[in-house]
């Protein structure tokens, strides 16, 4: 099965972060493989390092092993001489040597042969071994979720399916087609589909290793060693030219990146933002990708001052802005900055309700709409609010005439809305209903006279009136009735 950031070797800040340097076996098996070919024996050795093989395991040796087989195939009597003939002669010694177990994700070298286990990528990293040890010339076959081998006789290519023992040129083998499909879960690609597969040479075939390595990583959300593993595939890829092409084949400084930035994503989603930045201010400069890592910073801010915010430490928030003012662009420090200045201000209003001393607040509302800092419909939310929490104030401490006469004020210097436009009914409502009730209770005590003054002075205030109109006609009606 195919499955589909350079480590950090310091200390930043707190936090410790993957290596940020290729294993440098790396390097010289790429120039190994440049200076001498496809070679056996390194192509062993590389095959093994790519697999994490670390040489323990008491007293068995996994390179003997290999290369005990490998001398057996050489000098075997048996081992034709024909090329079609050797390559399907190696194909089932493999088989019969050392593959007991289809394991879908089993890539390691090592572990096929201290256990038998085997997918795609680890058989036939074995297979080209063997092979090249016995004098075939090979290469690998590349698809959308599978790799097997292709055999060059000189007068043709034929595909090698290593996952079964009936596999060399499996478009002619009937046992192939039985059993393929069910051992493995996958079909077969012939040459005709071309645009279904892709060549690699020996080298890209052994960085698959890495590949199905890292992918097994991730899925267990271990990103951090997944960096270091695809840094060490791009150091073995680093002599080899063009790498083969995507879709199938992953281009290896993209696959850095996206360790890279998967490891980063990673710490953001455990919370750990703080390292995040950390991370990213270690690993930008040297894994270059400004869209990514400008979009990567921004989250990581973004939530950290999310955070501070909601806990209520504004001026924390401010801080940690302007400590990071560099690590974002000017259009992304806009965004951030309104975010931490609408904080401020909320909190600012919610102070001057409490106090009364709305004037600051206003002002800087104001001000941040002005230059655009917060947007107009928000300056007009937390505008209101200011407003409303004024007028009750000032209801409560000089009664609803004063509070109705300072919204017409707020009004004419800031313009209506629905809420200003509904608190300003509500409060001429309740001053009306004062003056009623003022005369009711003159009236009640049946001084006649001082109710009607009083039920003009209302309508002064509220021509037209329903209701003080009506006060002021049974006012009159009473004095009439006294004559």
């Amino acid at each position: 099965m195919l499955a589909g950031f350079f480590p950090v070797s310091a200390q930043q800040g707190t936090a410790e972060f993957p290596r940020l340097e290729a294993d440098p076996r790396g390097y010289e098996y790429a120039a190994e493989f440049r200076e001498k070919g496809n070679d056996w024996q390194i192509m062993a050795d590389t095959s093994l390092w790519a697999s994490g093989w670390t040489g323990a395991g008491g007293d068995f040796s996994v390179p003997a092993a290999i290369r005990a087989a490998a001398e057996e195939l050489r000098s075997s009597p048996t081992l034709p001489r024909d090329a079609r003939a050797r390559g399907e002669f190696i194909l089932g010694f493999m088989h019969k040597r050392f593959l007991k177990t289809y394991s879908e994700r089993q890539t390691r070298l090592d572990i096929l042969v201290e256990t038998g286990r085997y997918n795609c990528v680890s058989s036939a990293v074995l297979y080209v071994i063997l092979a090249e040890a016995a004098g075939l010339d090979t290469r690998g076959v590349i698809t959308k979720d599978h790799a097997f081998v292709a055999v060059d006789t000189g007068d043709e290519l034929i595909d090698v399916e290593t996952t079964n023992e009936y596999g060399f040129d499996p478009g002619t083998r009937r046992e192939f087609q039985d059993r393929f499909g069910r051992t493995t879960g996958f079909a077969y690609v012939p040459p005709r589909n071309y645009r279904e597969r892709g060549d690699l040479t020996v080298l890209e075939l052994i960085s698959l290793i890495f590949t199905n390595r890292i992918a097994g990583l991730e899925s267990q959300r271990q990103y951090a060693e997944a960096v270091g593993l695809a840094l060490d595939r791009a150091a073995l890829l680093s002599g080899s030219g063009s790498p083969a092409e995507p879709p199938f084949f992953t281009d290896p400084r993209k696959d850095v990146l996206d360790r890279v930035f998967n490891y980063g994503a990673s710490l953001i989603q455990s919370g750990k933002e703080r390292e995040a930045l950390e991370w990213a201010a270690a690993a930008r400069y040297r894994f270059t990708d400004e869209s990514r890592w400008e979009d990567f910073t921004f989250t990581a801010l973004n939530n950290i001052l999310v955070k501070i915010i909601r806990a209520g430490d504004t001026a924390g928030a401010r801080s940690l802005l302007e400590a990071n003012a560099g690590q974002v662009n000017s259009a992304n420090y806009r965004t951030l900055e309104g975010m931490v200045l609408d904080a401020e201000l909320t909190a600012m209003a919610s102070d001057a309700g409490r106090d009364g001393n709305s004037g600051p607040v206003l002002a800087a509302i104001d001000a941040a709409e002005v230059r655009s800092a917060i947007p107009a419909a928000r300056a007009s939310e937390l505008r209101t609010f200011v407003i409303l929490k004024d007028g009750e104030r000032i209801a409560a401490a000089e009664g609803w005439a004063g509070a109705a006469a300072y919204l017409e004020t707020m009004i004419g210097q800031y313009g209506s809305n629905p809420r200003l436009s509904n608190a300003l009914r509500i409060f001429r409502d309740n001053r009306a209903a004062d003056l009623h009730n003022a005369f009711a209770e003159l009236y009640n005590r049946r001084d006649y006279e001082a109710a009607r003054d009083a039920a003009r002075r209302a309508l002064e205030e509220f021509p037209g009136h329903r209701q003080l109109t009506q006060d002021l006609n049974m006012a009159e009606q009473a004095l009439r009735n006294q004559r």
